[in-house]
C-alpha cells in the first residue's frame, strides 16, 4: 500500500497489505502465545511495560517521524504533547496490572466459601484510527497485555507505520507472539475480527465501523469494545470571560485540524455574550498558522467529507471566517467557524472530524442542556461557568461519557474515556480499562 504524507500530498512510503494468511498467522501466534503470558505474573507484566514505555522516550524521534509522515501534523506538537502520555499509558497499566480490585473471600452460604478470580480474555483483536495512531495503539495494547491477554493490532491503513515501529521495539521486551500487528484495509479488518481465535474485538473508529463490528462478533459471541464518534458540546455561560475562554477553545478545537473525537464542534453561548464571543473565537481561528498550529487533514476522503458538509450549508447558516481549502501542497483546510446554524442542520448533527465548528446562541441553562443533548452521540462535553452549583448541574444532565468543567480536551491515564449513546461502549484509560480486558470466574470451596 503507498502511504501519502498528508502535508506534501506525495507518497512518502509503503506497507504491506496483510491477506487471510498473514491474519491467521498473526492469531495462531497470539493464541499460542497465551497460554504461557496468561499465566506471568503481573510483576513481569509490569517490567516488559515499563521496558516499552523507556523505549519509547529512547526513540522519540524515530516514532516522530514516523507519526508525522503518515498524518502530516507538526513533528513538534507530537513529540512535546502526545509522546509523552503515550509512555505514560505504559507506565500507568504496569502499575495498575498489580493493582487488580477484587471482593474479600466470605461465606454467602453455610459451609461454603466463594471467591473471585479475575482472569485474561484471550486473544484481543484490536483496530486503531488515523487521528492519533500511536496514542491510540498504546491505549490498546498496554491494558490488554497489563492484564495477561495477546494482541493483534490492525492500524488504519492510511498510518501503520508507528504501529510497526512499536511492535518491533516492543520485540525486545516481549514473548513472540504476545503483540503482533497487521497491515491492511477494511477487507483485513474484516477477517482480523472474525477470526476463530479471536475473544475480544476493540476499535476505535466510526459509528458505521462499530456497527459492522459489533453485528460481525455476534456469530462468534465476541466480546466488543467501541469507542466511536463524537460531537461534542460546549456551554458557555454569560458569566466567562469572553476573550479567555474563546482562545482555551480555539487551541482545542482545531488542534490536530479538528480530528479528535472529542474536539470542542458545537459552541453553545448564551445569547448575552454570543455575538461577542463570536467575534474573538472567530479572530483566534483567522490566527491559527497552518504546518504550526494546526495540521492537514488525513486524506482525500476526509478533506472530501469536510468539503460537504460546507457545501451542504444552508442559507441560513453563514461561514464568519475560513471555509476553504488553503492552496498549499497537502490536505490543508481553514479553520472554519459557522454561526447561524439550527439544532437539525447537517453540519450540527453529524460528526465533522475537521477543523469546523458551529456557533449557536441559547437563552436558558435548560435549552442550553436540551441542545447539548440533542445529537446521537455521548462522548465529551465541556461547561464553562464561574458557578459551581449550575457546573455541577451540567455534569449530573449532560448525557456524555466525559465532562470538562472550565477547560476541554485533558486526559489522564487514571481516569476513563469512554463514550455513551452511538460514541460506543466500554472505556479506554484507568482501571476501568484495564477491567475491560478481564473476565470474572467465581470460585466456591
Amino acid at each position: 500500500m503507498a502511504l501519502t504524507d498528508p502535508a506534501t500530498g506525495r507518497v512518502h512510503r509503503h506497507a504491506p497489505r496483510s491477506g487471510p494468511a498473514d491474519t491467521d498467522a498473526a492469531c495462531f501466534a497470539a493464541a499460542a502465545a497465551y497460554g504461557h503470558w496468561s499465566t506471568t505474573t503481573p510483576a513481569d507484566r509490569q517490567r516488559a511495560l515499563l521496558g516499552i514505555a523507556d523505549a519509547i522516550e529512547a526513540h522519540a524521534e524515530a516514532f516522530t517521524a514516523a507519526e508525522t509522515g503518515d498524518t502530516g501534523k507538526p513533528a513538534e506538537q507530537f513529540r512535546d504533547d502526545e509522546l509523552p502520555g503515550i509512555a505514560d499509558t505504559f507506565r500507568y497499566f504496569a502499575g495498575a496490572a498489580r493493582n487488580l480490585p477484587g471482593a474479600a473471600a466470605a461465606e454467602y452460604t453455610e459451609g461454603r466459601t466463594s471467591l473471585l478470580r479475575r482472569e485474561p480474555v484471550g486473544v484481543c483483536a484490536q483496530i486503531t484510527p488515523w487521528n492519533y495512531p500511536l496514542m491510540m495503539a498504546a491505549w490498546k495494547i498496554a491494558p490488554a497485555i497489563a492484564a495477561g491477554n495477546t494482541t493483534v493490532l490492525k492500524p488504519a491503513d492510511t498510518t501503520p507505520s508507528s504501529s510497526v515501529l512499536l511492535a518491533r521495539i516492543a520485540a525486545d521486551h516481549l514473548p513472540p507472539g504476545v503483540f503482533n500487528v497487521v497491515c491492511g484495509d477494511r477487507d483485513t479488518g474484516r477477517a482480523l475480527t472474525a477470526h476463530p481465535a479471536v475473544a475480544l474485538i476493540a476499535v476505535t473508529g466510526s459509528v458505521r465501523a462499530g456497527q459492522e463490528i459489533a453485528a460481525a462478533a455476534a456469530a462468534g459471541l465476541k466480546r466488543v469494545h467501541l469507542e466511536l464518534g463524537g460531537n461534542a458540546p460546549v456551554i458557555v455561560h454569560e458569566d466567562v470571560d469572553v476573550e479567555a475562554t474563546a482562545a482555551a477553545l480555539a487551541g482545542v478545537a482545531f488542534y490536530n485540524a479538528g480530528q479528535d473525537c472529542t474536539a470542542p464542534t458545537r459552541l453553545l453561548v448564551h445569547r448575552r455574550i454570543h455575538d461577542a464571543f463570536l467575534a474573538a473565537f472567530a479572530a483566534r481561528a483567522a490566527g491559527l498558522r497552518a504546518g504550526a498550529d494546526f495540521g492537514p487533514l488525513n486524506n482525500t476522503a476526509q478533506l472530501a467529507s469536510v468539503r460537504g458538509l460546507l457545501d451542504r450549508l444552508p442559507a441560513h447558516a453563514g461561514i464568519v471566517t475560513g471555509g476553504s481549502r488553503l492552496p498549499r501542497p497537502g490536505f490543508f483546510h481553514e479553520p472554519t467557524v459557522v454561526a447561524g446554524a439550527h439544532q437539525d442542520d447537517e453540519i450540527v448533527q453529524e460528526e465533522i472530524f475537521g477543523p469546523v465548528v458551529t456557533v449557536q446562541s441559547f437563552a436558558d441553562e435548560a435549552e442550553a442542556l436540551h441542545l447539548a443533548n440533542g445529537v446521537r452521540f455521548g462522548l465529551a462535553a465541556s461547561v464553562w461557568t464561574t458557578d459551581h452549583d449550575r457546573a455541577m448541574r451540567a455534569t449530573r444532565a449532560l448525557h456524555t461519557g466525559i465532562v470538562w468543567v472550565n477547560t476541554h480536551g485533558t486526559t489522564v491515564s487514571e481516569m476513563p474515556h469512554g463514550g455513551v449513546k452511538h460514541s460506543g461502549y466500554g472505556s479506554d484509560l484507568s482501571l476501568s480499562g484495564l477491567l475491560d480486558y478481564t473476565q470474572v470466574k467465581h470460585v466456591m470451596l
